[in-house]
C-alpha cells in the first residue's frame, strides 16, 4: 500500500490556528487526478496543493474539495515552505502553473510571491440575487478571469457582510469578493467561493492579483498593506511591479502526516 507524506501549512500568517489552511503533497510525479481530488475532498481544506520537480523549477497544480483551479496564492507559499523547511530547497523557486510561472524567494519576513497581475475589468451590474444581499448598493464593481469585486464603503460594511451562499454560487464558475479602504491598511476584502466547496475562504492570495492593481490606481502608491478580514484573519504585504504583483507572508507548519493509499 503506497504511502504518500502530507504536510497542513497555515499560510499568511506566523502562528497556527491563523491565516488560510493548505495541505501540501510533494510528488515524484502526478498520481492519477481522480486520487488527486479525493485527497483534496477527504482533507476538505480550501486547496490541497501537489508539486513535482521539473528540471530546476516545480509543477503545481491545485484542487479544491471540489475541482481543480487556475490560481491559488496561498497554497502556493505553503508549498514553497514545504520545501524550504522538510526539503532543504534553497534560494528561489519557480513554480510551472496554469496562471504561468510564480516565483517565490524567502525574505527575512517570509516568503515573497511574485505573481502575474490581472487587471480589473468594469462591471455594470450584480445579478439581483447577489445585488439584494446589499443594503446599500456598492459603490464600483469590477471582475477578473475568474472573480467578481465589489468595492463597498468602509471597512465595517465588509466585515458586516452577511453571505448567502446558495446565492453567490449562482455566479459560478466565477466566485465574489468584497473590499474597502482599510482603517489601519490599505485595504481590506473578504472572498467567497462556495461554487468550488469554500464558503469564505480565510486568506486568498490570488485575489490581491486583481486587487492590488485597483487600489493601487485608488491610492496613488504602489506598495500597499492588505488584510483580509474572515474568522482566521491574514495580512498580505503587497507591491504593484509591473504587470507582476509581488505578495509578501509568513507561513508555519501545523501538521505532517502519512496517507495510505489503496493499491
Amino acid at each position: 500500500m503506497p504511502i504518500l507524506t502530507m504536510h497542513q501549512v497555515d499560510a499568511f500568517t506566523d502562528t497556527v490556528f491563523a491565516g488560510n489552511p493548505a495541505a501540501v503533497l510533494i510528488l515524484d510525479d502526478w498520481l492519477p487526478e481522480p486520487t488527486m481530488q479525493a485527497i483534496a475532498n477527504e482533507n476538505n481544506l480550501a486547496e490541497t496543493a501537489f508539486a513535482r520537480p521539473n528540471g530546476s523549477a516545480w509543477d503545481l497544480r491545485w484542487f479544491t474539495p471540489v475541482h481543480e483551479v487556475n490560481f491559488c496564492g496561498h497554497a502556493t507559499l505553503a508549498t514553497a515552505h514545504v520545501l524550504a523547511s522538510a526539503h532543504g530547497v534553497s534560494g528561489d523557486m519557480e513554480f510551472l502553473t496554469r496562471v504561468g510561472p510564480i516565483r517565490v524567494s524567502r525574505q527575512d519576513n517570509g516568503y515573497r510571491l511574485d505573481l502575474p497581475a490581472f487587471a480589473p475589468e468594469p462591471v455594470d451590474a450584480l445579478p439581483p440575487v447577489i445585488a439584494g444581499l446589499f443594503p446599500v448598493p456598492p459603490r464600483v464593481l469590477f471582475r477578473n478571469f475568474e472573480n467578481i469585486f465589489a468595492v463597498l464603503a468602509d471597512e465595517q460594511a465588509v466585515r458586516a457582510f452577511v453571505p448567502d451562499a446558495a446565492a453567490i454560487a449562482t455566479l459560478a464558475p466565477l466566485c465574489f469578493g468584497i473590499t474597502a479602504r482599510g482603517e489601519s491598511h490599505d485595504f481590506v476584502s473578504r472572498y467567497f467561493a462556495p461554487s468550488a466547496g469554500i464558503p469564505e475562504d480565510p486568506v486568498t492570495g490570488s485575489i490581491h492579483a486583481t486587487l492590488v492593481p485597483y487600489w493601487a490606481g485608488e491610492l496613488g502608491k504602489t506598495r500597499l498593506e492588505a488584510f483580509q478580514a474572515s474568522a482566521r484573519g491574514g495580512h498580505l504585504s503587497c507591491e504593484m511591479a509591473g504587470e507582476r504583483v509581488l505578495i509578501t507572508g509568513q507561513a508555519v507548519t501545523f501538521m505532517k502526516a502519512e496517507i495510505d493509499l489503496p493499491d
